[in-house]
């Protein structure tokens, strides 16, 4: 079985274009399937064991600039991300740090879920730490929506 996950531009119903500025960094990914948006969340989210190597020692590396790895408390989670707004069709979560402010979507409609991440970085830190982290956030984002196309 061949999965196809295709970079895509961000459906353009989607609450998240309210966020977007010119010079925030946005991508957005699909693939086929029709698992639901809370259920495409909690499949991206149970992350393989390389995934969470990674974001241990991103935990271990940001743990002297006081970033947070796990979260502010909420009610209600998908990993460790609070949401935010979810509808029929779209789930957003994320929160502010005081590098970024960060949001994930995740979209299903037509047979296709879509999974965008909105980051607007605060200082240069914010933007020296976008960099650090892209290709290994690209790899993650592929790999989970890999994992949505088998589990829908």
């Amino acid at each position: 079985m061949s999965i196809k996950v295709l970079e895509s531009d961000l459906p353009s119903e989607s609450i998240l274009n309210d966020r977007v500025a010119p010079t925030d960094f946005l991508d957005c990914f699909s693939v086929s399937s029709s698992l639901p948006p809370r259920k495409a969340a909690n499949t991206i989210v149970d992350f393989p064991g390389w995934a969470r190597m990674l974001l241990m020692f991103r935990k271990v590396a940001t743990a002297p600039f006081g970033l947070s790895n796990d979260g502010p408390p909420a009610a209600d989670k998908i990993g460790p991300f609070p949401v935010e707004i979810e509808t029929t069709n779209e789930l957003i979560a994320g929160f502010n740090d005081k590098h970024l402010d960060f949001r994930v979507s995740v979209i299903s409609r037509t047979g296709k879920v879509y999974l965008a991440t909105w980051v607007h970085p605060h200082n240069f830190g914010g933007r020296l730490y976008l960099a650090c982290i892209l290709p290994f956030h690209v790899l993650i984002a592929r790999n989970a929506l890999s994992r949505v196309a088998i589990r829908g």
